[in-house]
């Protein structure tokens, strides 16, 4: 069977959920299967990782114009006029051409836009319901990365349980791990390099609302207010979303030192190493399709506490503390709770490393290749 794959999200060079998704997915489908055929379409040449493929994988380089529009328009002129049409397409992310074959696959990571509307200009909202619309009635295969994703997609758009497979995400094991680091080496990199001198909260993600950050934000100035005296300190990482800056300046009155850290981008390595030194990671995101940074923490031997809504309680397990997300009183007993309890700090590492195990890049290769051979 000759497979075709829209390796145009896999192929940036500045990756976030999707595109590594589709990045990660496309290597482990190399590692696992040598009997199907592959094209990787993109707009431009492969990366150094990505462009190393076995006999099996070849390139489809679709070089000219729309950039904006390159699945919808350039890949259905591929998909019409094109030398070698796949037997089966599969689009990593959200978007099918207007052209395509008679089967193919699509990824739908979530709905968020549904939920959180606000989020979205207006003709962002337009072209993501058209979008799913146009999934349902051309895709002979929607993958979605949980059982709450799923329900979500049914439930919104009306789409039956047998078009729809859950695959679970992975997670990079190789770079988020126990890296077993000396105490004191830790330490003085932390300050060198990030200015942390002191034990902290860390959580990764968007700044924006429905990761819940300004809740984040209250609960924990509401543990320093109740723990004076701890050093504690909240380590922001991720990139600014909508409302970011207005939320900092509404709660610029309730916090003047230097306790809140933010960082922006950091590579995978850098992240799994604050994971590494970091007391918890907290994660109260009101929306998650999946929720990869839970895994990356508790496969670094942090312990978790985290949201008990959306697809979290299916990613976290029995390795986390849950709590309602719109509940400040609630997050600020989380984080007290690992804090001033080693035994349950340490039943949840523990817990973390035995459910982390449980999903990654490889089975979800697995997963899906059994999808496409059995369309």
């Amino acid at each position: 069977m000759l497979i075709g794959i829209d390796a145009s999200r896999a192929n940036r060079p500045a990756k976030t959920g999707v595109e590594w998704y589709s990045y990660h997915l496309i290597q482990e489908l190399k590692k696992i299967d040598q009997k199907n055929q592959y094209l990787l379409y993109t707009n431009l040449p492969l990366g150094d990782k990505l462009a190393k493929c076995p006999d099996n994988f070849q390139q489809a380089l679709l070089k000219w114009p729309p950039v904006r529009f390159w699945t919808l328009i350039r890949l259905s002129y591929e998909m019409k006029f094109g030398q070698h049409k796949p037997d089966l397409l599969f689009v990593p992310a959200h978007t099918i051409p207007l052209l395509n074959p008679k089967k193919v696959i699509v990824t739908v990571h979530d709905i968020g836009f549904e939920r959180f509307p606000e989020l979205y200009n207006w003709a962002d909202k337009l072209y993501h319901k058209w979008t799913i619309r146009f999934i349902k009635k051309h895709a002979i295969k929607i993958i979605t990365v949980s059982e709450f994703s799923k329900k979500e997609i049914m439930d919104v758009y009306k789409i039956p349980a047998e078009k729809i497979e859950v695959v679970y995400n992975g997670f990079s094991s190789d770079v988020y791990k126990d890296m077993h680091l000396d105490k004191d080496s830790a330490r003085s990199l932390l300050l060198e390099k990030y200015q942390i001198d002191a034990p902290y909260f860390m959580f990764t993600g968007r700044l924006e609302a429905k990761k819940n950050f300004e809740r984040l934000v209250k609960a924990f100035l509401k543990f320093k207010a109740k723990n004076p005296q701890s050093k504690y300190k909240l380590v922001l990482v991720g990139k600014k979303g909508n409302g970011f800056e207005e939320v900092m300046m509404k709660l610029s009155l309730e916090q003047e030192d230097s306790d809140i850290i933010y960082l922006k981008y950091l590579s995978s390595e850098e992240n799994a190493f604050l994971l590494n030194n970091a007391e918890l990671f907290i994660f109260p995101s009101l929306y998650e399709g999946f929720g990869i940074p839970v895994l990356e923490a508790m496969s670094c031997g942090c312990p978790v506490v985290c949201s008990n809504t959306t697809s979290l309680p299916e990613v976290a397990g029995e390795a986390a503390i849950k709590f309602n997300p719109e509940n400040i009183d609630l997050i600020e007993k989380a984080m007290e709770t690992v804090v001033f309890n080693p035994e349950v700090r340490q039943a949840l590492i523990e817990k973390g490393f035995e459910q982390s195990k449980k999903f990654s890049w490889e089975q979800c290769a697995t997963d899906t290749l059994k999808i496409f051979e059995n369309v």
